[in-house]
């Protein structure tokens, strides 16, 4: 793996962002796209267990990971990252891409894929659909855009474990990698979570979360689709993934078990699923 960065231009100007390129010049290429406040080495094991297959490609979303901050906090938002991962994109050269977005990164995915000549060849949405489901919106809130320090990397841990509990069960090794890539080193010597807190900022406004209604980029998408549920998922309810099967691209969907919102991808049979389906 090779740690990248890339000039791209926002808004407002110029800002770099980050991103980890494996497995270079092995075929294919691969973008995963993270969540709203984690980073692209979210898909480390997942990346590694694809790169002798496939050139693997995770950025870190601008105000993520090792990504710039954004001087403006209205420029989080769904264009600044279309605009982020075009950029990429061009960087990368390859004619057609795979994709795995999840959560934000699977929002990313669809809009891109619902274009008109889009690069992307198969499309993996990990707990994410046309319709975000408001009581989840309503538990980011409570946490999403707090910028909590930390005494040391255990305390951290600690509060990573409850927050991202919906991930489903990991190894003390699997949540010891999560927690020291969501760690950034504040100026008092304690420790805080890897992004800006502004991100949260266009979630808190408007008052009460309402369901977001993506039916319409769903439905212009043309390419295959593998949707992965966390079957107790607040986000994408089950009653719209299946929807999601009958209308549009009418993906294939798999639900897991005792798994909430967002699947982790670092299990082996999740690893799988998603290999499977990108030999196609």
């Amino acid at each position: 793996m090779i740690e990248r960065t890339l000039h791209c231009l926002g808004p407002h100007g110029f800002y770099r962002m980050a991103y980890a390129d494996w497995g270079e010049g092995q075929g294919r290429t691969l973008l995963c796209v993270h969540g709203l406040t984690r980073n692209g080495r979210d898909f480390d094991p997942l990346a590694a267990a694809l790169e002798a297959e496939m050139r693997v490609v995770c950025p870190d979303m601008p105000g993520r990971g090792r990504s710039d901050w954004l001087d403006r906090p209205e420029d989080y938002a769904y264009p600044t990252y279309l605009g982020a991962c075009a950029s990429l994109l061009a960087r990368l050269g390859a004619e057609s891409v795979d994709w795995v977005g999840t959560s934000m990164g699977g929002i990313i995915g669809m809009f891109l894929a619902a274009l008109p000549g889009t690069p992307i060849r198969r499309l993996v949405l990990n707990d994410i659909g046309a319709m975000v489901a408001a009581p989840g919106l309503e538990r980011l809130k409570t946490y999403v855009g707090a910028d909590p320090a930390f005494a040391d990397a255990a305390a951290l841990e600690a509060e990573l474990r409850r927050i991202a509990a919906p991930f489903g069960p990991l190894t003390d090794a699997q949540w010891r990698h999560l927690a020291r890539i969501s760690t950034r080193h504040r100026p008092d010597g304690s420790l805080g979570w890897a992004y800006d807190p502004h991100i949260g900022d266009a979630l808190r406004q408007g008052g009460e979360a309402r369901d977001v209604d993506l039916w319409a980029q769903w439905d212009a998408i043309k390419v295959p689709v593998l949707v992965i549920r966390g079957a107790q998922s607040d986000i994408l309810r089950h009653e719209d993934a299946v929807a999601m099967t009958e209308r549009g691209p009418r993906a294939r969907l798999v639900e897991l078990p005792g798994i909430g919102h967002a699947p982790a991808l670092m299990a082996p049979d999740q690893i799988a699923l998603i290999r499977d389906f990108l030999r196609g």
